[in-house]
C-alpha cells in the first residue's frame, strides 16, 4: 500500500485528556453520592467502579437503582462537564503544538457517556482553550462498537502507515485498540486504571507508560519531534536551581 507523508494521532478523552473522575465525583456529591478517591475508584471494574466501595455502595446503589434516577445523573454529570470540565494540566498545551504541526492528523476518539456527548467535549476543550475545529477528527463512540475497527478506519483512511501512528489512552480497551490496528500505544496511569493493574493484569510494559500528563506530553512530543518550550523552561529552571549556591 502507497501511505502518505503524514503522521497520526488518537487521543482519547475521559481520563486521558480530560480529568473525568473529578467531573464524576462532583455529579456524585451533588447527588448524596460518593466514589472515594482515585485509588479505590481505579481498582474497581465495570459497573462496580460507580457504584463505590462497601462504604459507598449502599447509598449508591439507592440512587442509581432505577432509570429515572440514572437520567438525572447523567443530565447533571452533563452540565458539570460543560460548566466545569477541566483538561488535566499540560494537555491543552500538547494538543495546540499537536494541532499546529505540520504533516500531523490529530483527533478524538471517545465513548464519553453524557448527553449529546460530542457536544459536551466540544464545550470542555473550548471552555480550556482548545479549538474543537482544529482536530482533524472528534468520534464519539457507542459501548458496542468495537474501539480496534475504528482505530484501524481511521488510520486507513488518512493512509496513514501504522509505524508512524500513536494512540493515546487509558484503558485496556485503548491498548488493545492501538496494538490491534499497529499504532504505537502511549497509556496512561492516572487515568480509569491503576499503574498496578496496566502491568500486572493487562500486560501493558511499564515503558510505555506516563504516570503524569507531563510525562505524557513530554513521550509524545518528543517520539513526533515537536519543540516543546514547556520542556526545555523546565530543564534550564532545574540548570539554574543547581548552579545557585548553597
Amino acid at each position: 500500500m502507497n501511505y502518505k507523508n503524514e503522521r497520526l494521532v488518537v487521543l482519547d478523552a475521559d481520563g486521558t485528556t480530560i480529568n473525568a473522575f473529578d467531573a464524576i465525583c462532583k455529579t456524585f456529591a451533588h447527588h448524596g453520592m460518593g466514589l472515594g478517591d482515585l485509588t479505590r475508584f481505579q481498582k474497581r471494574h465495570n459497573i462496580f467502579k460507580y457504584l463505590g466501595g462497601l462504604k459507598e455502595f449502599p447509598v449508591n446503589l439507592r440512587k442509581q437503582i432505577n432509570k429515572k434516577k440514572r437520567k438525572a445523573l447523567i443530565k447533571a454529570l452533563t452540565e458539570i462537564y460543560r460548566e466545569e470540565g477541566e483538561l488535566y494540566a499540560d494537555i491543552a498545551g500538547m494538543i495546540e503544538k499537536l494541532v499546529n504541526a505540520p504533516s500531523l492528523r490529530v483527533g478524538v476518539v471517545s465513548r464519553n457517556i453524557t448527553l449529546d456527548p460530542l457536544i459536551t467535549l466540544q464545550h470542555v476543550f473550548r471552555r480550556n482553550g482548545v479549538d474543537p475545529d482544529a482536530f482533524d477528527f472528534f468520534v464519539h463512540l457507542p459501548l458496542k462498537d468495537d474501539k480496534l475497527s475504528r482505530f484501524r478506519s481511521i488510520r486507513e483512511n488518512y493512509e496513514i502507515n501504522p509505524a508512524r501512528a500513536y494512540a493515546c489512552g487509558d484503558e485496556k480497551k485503548d491498548f488493545i485498540a492501538a496494538t490491534g490496528s499497529g499504532m504505537h500505544p502511549l497509556i496512561v496511569s492516572y487515568g480509569f486504571e491503576s499503574l498496578e493493574r496496566l502491568e500486572k493484569k493487562i500486560g501493558v510494559p511499564s515503558e510505555l507508560i506516563s504516570h503524569s500528563p507531563w510525562q505524557l506530553r513530554q513521550r509524545l512530543l518528543h517520539a513526533l519531534d515537536i519543540d516543546d518550550d514547556s520542556l526545555s523552561s523546565t530543564v534550564e529552571s532545574a540548570k539554574d536551581a543547581l548552579l545557585q549556591p548553597a
